[in-house]
C-alpha cells in the first residue's frame, strides 16, 4: 500500500543534505507579511519530508505561533524570531494535526513552559488511526537499503513524535467557530469539520487583514490523504466570505484574494475531474496548468504537481471520491467524526 511517506518522498530529489539540522544557515528566515505578522516558510528539502508554513503574530502577551513545522531547523527559526523580538511564545495554534505542522510543539513547550496550544481534538482520532497506521508502514522504508539515510532518520523522527503523542494534544480545544482571545489578541477562529482532516482550524486577524488557512490551500497539490473533498470545498467557500487581503497557505507563498479564488476553482475542477471518467493524466494536467501561476518555482513545482495530482486521482477513484480516512457520512462538512 502506498503511504503518505512514499508520496512525499516521490516529491523530493535524490541529493542528500547531510547534517542539515545542525547547520544554522539551514533555518528558514522569517518574512514580514504585515505589521506585526511574519511567515516562516516551510518547504521540501531533498530526501526529506516537508515542513508547513508557520505564521507568527505579535500580541500583548507575547508571540502567537500558528503551526510549528516538522524539523529542528524550522523550530530554530521560530525561536530565533522570538529572541529577535525579545518576546516569549505565549501561544500556539495548530491548524491541523499533520506532522509537518505540529512536530515543533514539544520543543516550543520545553522552551516556553507557560505557552498554551489551541487546536481541534481531531488529533485524538489521528493518533489511534492514520498516525498509528503510518508508524506501522514506516517499517518498510526503514528496512529498505535503497532509502537514503537522511530519509530514514526523518522517518525515525516522525516515529518519535507519534510515540510522544500526548504532547501534541491541545491545552485548549477549539470546538466551534468564534472570536478567541489568544495571547491578548483577538482572532476570528474558524473550525472546518471533515475537510483536510476531521477538524481544520483557520483564522482571520482583522487588524492585519491576514488569513491563515493551513492546508485548505496547499501547493504544489492538494494533500488529500486524510480529506473529505466536499468539506474542503465548503471551507474554501467560507474563506471567500472573509475580507482578507493576504492569505497564508499551509504550503506555498502568500496569496491575494484573486489567487485564493484561482486555487479554489482549480480544486473544484480537480475533484470533479477525478470523479469523472477522464484519463487521470488529463486531470493532472488540468490541475497543474490551473495553479501554475501560483508556483514559487515552476521548474521544481510543475513536475511535483503533475505527479502528486496523478496519484490523488487514483486515490480518490479507489475510495469513492474521497480519502478512505474521511469519516464524514456525506463526504463533507456535516459528519460526526470530530469527537473529544
Amino acid at each position: 500500500m502506498k503511504t503518505a511517506i512514499g508520496i512525499v518522498l516521490a516529491m523530493a530529489t535524490t541529493t542528500v543534505i547531510a547534517a542539515a539540522a545542525a547547520d544554522p544557515e539551514a533555518a528558514p528566515v522569517a518574512k514580514g507579511v504585515a505589521p506585526g505578522v511574519w511567515m516562516i516558510p516551510g518547504g521540501i528539502r531533498p530526501d526529506l519530508q516537508p515542513d508547513g508554513n508557520t505564521v507568527v503574530f505579535e500580541a500583548p502577551e507575547g508571540l502567537v505561533v500558528v503551526d510549528t513545522g516538522r524539523h529542528e531547523w524550522h523550530r530554530a527559526a521560530i525561536l530565533r524570531l522570538a529572541r529577535e523580538r525579545g518576546r516569549p511564545v505565549a501561544a500556539v495554534v495548530n491548524t491541523h494535526w499533520h506532522l509537518d505542522h505540529v512536530s515543533g510543539n514539544p520543543g516550543l513547550r520545553a522552551a516556553y513552559p507557560g505557552l498554551r496550544v489551541h487546536a481541534s481534538v481531531a488529533i485524538n482520532g489521528a493518533l489511534e488511526g492514520f498516525l498509528a497506521e503510518s508508524a506501522k508502514d514506516a517499517a518498510a522504508y526503514l528496512s529498505d537499503p535503497q532509502v537514503p539515510e537522511a530519509t530514514r532518520e526523518d522517518i525515525r523522527a516522525d516515529l518519535r513524535t507519534i510515540e510522544n503523542g500526548a504532547a501534541l494534544r491541545p491545552d485548549v480545544a477549539i470546538e466551534r467557530s468564534g472570536v478567541l482571545h489568544i495571547g491578548g489578541r483577538d482572532f476570528a477562529v474558524h473550525l472546518a469539520r471533515d475537510a483536510v482532516t476531521a477538524g481544520d482550524v483557520w483564522l482571520y486577524d482583522e487588524s492585519s487583514r491576514v488569513a491563515v488557512l493551513g492546508d485548505l490551500v496547499t501547493l504544489p497539490a492538494p494533500f488529500l490523504d486524510t480529506a473529505c473533498p466536499e468539506g474542503w470545498r465548503a471551507a474554501l467557500e467560507e474563506v471567500t466570505g472573509v475580507p482578507f487581503e493576504v492569505a497564508i497557505p499551509g504550503h506555498g507563498r502568500p496569496m491575494s484574494r484573486e489567487e485564493v479564488a484561482r486555487y479554489r476553482g482549480a480544486l473544484d475542477g480537480f475533484v470533479d475531474c477525478a470523479r469523472s471518467t477522464a484519463p487521470a493524466a488529463d486531470c493532472a494536467t488540468r490541475w497543474t496548468e490551473a495553479v501554475e501561476p501560483l508556483f514559487e518555482d515552476v521548474a521544481e513545482d510543475e513536475p511535483r504537481a503533475r505527479g502528486l495530482a496523478r496519484y490523488y486521482v487514483d486515490m480518490l477513484r479507489a475510495n469513492g471520491g474521497r480519502s478512505r480516512h474521511c469519516a464524514a457520512t456525506d463526504g463533507g462538512s456535516r459528519g460526526s467524526s470530530l469527537t473529544p
